[in-house]
Formats: C-alpha cells, structure tokens, sequence
C-alpha cells in the first residue's frame, strides 16, 4: 500500500530544533534571504528601490545611500515595530505551520514564553498574511459549493422543560454566521463569510467561471445557480456521492474547520471567523506541500504583507476603547 504523503519523509523538511538553535544572525540572514529573495538576499531600499545600501556594524539596520533611510529587515512589513527577536518569530512561523488543523495563541505564548496578547496578535498577523496571499481567482472546472454555520453557540438549559429547539433563528443568540466554500475537484478553496447560505448565489456567479459545473446541494437557493452554469444536485438524504454529483470536498474543508473551531480554539469570535476561514483554506490548498515549503510561503506572505492596520496597535486600542466605555 502506498504511503499517505504526509506520513511520508518527503512531507517533513523542517526540523523546530534548528530553528531554535539558530544563532542571531543566521534568523536575520533567513530573513533576509527570504524578503529580498529577487536580489539574492542583498538589501535593498523599501522606500526608493536603491541597491547602494550601508550596512552598521553594531545594530542590524541598513542605510540608503541614495535617500538616507533607515530600515531594518521587517520594516514595512507586517513585523514592522517588532518586539521580539527574530529567530524567536521563525520559530513562531514554524510552529505555526506545523499545526496542521491550527495552532492556539494559548499554546503559543507558553512555547515561546512571551504573554498570550503577544501571541495572539502574532498568530492574527500570520493569519492576515496568508489570507491575504491566497489567490482569489475565478474558479473553474467542476466547482463543490456548500455553507455552514459557525460561532453563536447557545448553552443549552439545565431542566429538560426548559430546553428550545437551537436550530430554530429565534433561540439563537445573533453571532452565528455563515462560511459559504466554492472549492474545485482536486484544486483551490476559496472561503468566504455571510449572515445567510443563500448570500453565497452571487458570490458563486462572480466568483466562478461560466464554463464551469456547479455541485450542490439540495438547499433551494442554489436553484438560481442553473441559469448560469451547468449543474449537478446531491440530495444528502440518499446518498454522499450519486452520478458524479457531489460536495465531499467543500464536506472536507469544513471538516478541517470545524476541529479548528472545537478542537483547538474552542471559541471563534464572529469579527474574526473569516481569518480563521481563509487560513484553513490555505492549509487545504497547499495540504501537499513539506513543511518546510509551508514554513517558506508563510514567511514570504508576512514579510511581503504591509503594516497591518487591524493588528498594530490592537491591545492599546482595545484597553483604550474599554477606559471610554466605562
């Protein structure tokens, strides 16, 4: 029997113990050969593009000659105004991309030893990064398309004459959201979140090509799906897959979501449900890439990514909003 690829050596091309023993100057010497990748590692000015660079021998930080800025290796980038070493953020990469159905701020903050709030805009960083390096193309082929529910959980009650029916809009507790997945046979996901299944129609018609065949379910707001692309229904209570028609993959990634959700966070706050959509997505497309191709991809989306405007700053904004609500 075959060995599954990710059992396989081929899978396993980063080692977290080189990582963490590397000296700091071989993590800013990763760093750089990774954001100037185009200049063989060589620095270059962020602002004015000038290769003429001085570098100081006693700070790691680089001079234009050209402009005379200042910059170091982050600067600019979403690690812009970091606190913590930078072999201690590859090593954040790297655990990070080993955590195949996530990975909590929680246990972050107790790997690298730094406080949860350190990790948790750290992880949020990632997130936004590879969310934002996801390509979101127009999809084609044969496409799966599904929606699922997420977030707003209700505690049931106590006594049994007191329990209502969850499932119903008027015992839920407003938070609940939904995750629509358009995903091709053996190709990309591309996730994206609504209030209601029936808002992906029009996600669907912008988001996938004409040529290509629809695979749906039998929820009737997929129906306006057939006057633009040819279309093939599964009706789940007879069978998971019939005459080529089915949404076993889209089932897939909720699959890899939903353990997300439950098994590592726990609890997934509304506002950020489509950063955690967006990063199981990427996990899914690149499922069948070494670690440490991952580990490189991840790096290179931060290290390309601009200031995050969401997550600098976020723990001063949040006290800050909560003194004036008060």
């Amino acid at each position: 029997m075959a060995q599954h690829f990710l059992l396989s050596a081929a899978a396993r091309t980063l080692s977290l113990s080189k990582v963490m023993r590397m000296s700091d100057d071989a993590a800013l010497e990763t760093f750089k050969a990774i954001r100037w990748e185009d200049n063989g590692g060589e620095p270059y000015c962020p602002r004015c593009g000038c290769l003429a660079i001085y570098t100081y021998a006693a700070r790691k930080v680089f001079k234009c000659k050209s402009c005379n800025a200042q910059f170091s290796v982050t600067t600019g980038t979403i690690f812009a105004s970091h606190k913590l070493p930078i072999r201690d953020i590859l090593a954040a990469i790297a655990i990070f991309t080993n955590g195949a159905k996530g990975y909590s701020a929680l246990q972050l903050s107790r790997d690298l030893d730094v406080q949860y709030k350190t990790a948790y805009v750290l992880a949020h960083k990632l997130r936004e990064a590879i969310g934002a390096a996801n390509d979101n193309s127009q999809l084609s082929g044969h496409v799966e398309v599904d929606g699922a529910y997420f977030g707003g959980y209700v505690k049931p009650a106590n006594e049994k004459e007191n329990r209502r029916d969850r499932r119903l809009a008027i015992n839920q507790s407003g938070k609940r959201q939904v995750v629509v997945i358009m995903r091709e046979r053996e190709g990309r996901a591309l996730p994206f979140v609504t209030k209601a299944e029936k808002d992906g129609v029009p996600l669907v018609q912008q988001f996938v090509v004409s040529e290509a065949t629809i695979h749906a379910d039998e929820a009737s707001h997929w129906d306006a799906l057939a006057i633009k692309f040819e279309t093939k229904r599964i009706n789940h209570q007879e069978a998971y897959s019939l005459d080529g028609a089915c949404t076993n993959m889209a089932e897939s990634y909720f699959s890899r979501l939903r353990r997300a959700e439950q098994g590592v966070h726990h609890h997934v706050a509304g506002k950020y449900l489509d950063a955690y959509a967006n990063e199981m997505a990427w996990r899914e497309n690149h499922r069948r890439v070494s670690n440490g191709e991952q580990f490189t991809m991840i790096t290179r989306a931060a290290l390309d990514h601009p200031v995050s405007r969401k997550w600098k700053g976020y723990w001063q904004r949040y006290i800050t909003n909560r003194q004036e609500a008060a």
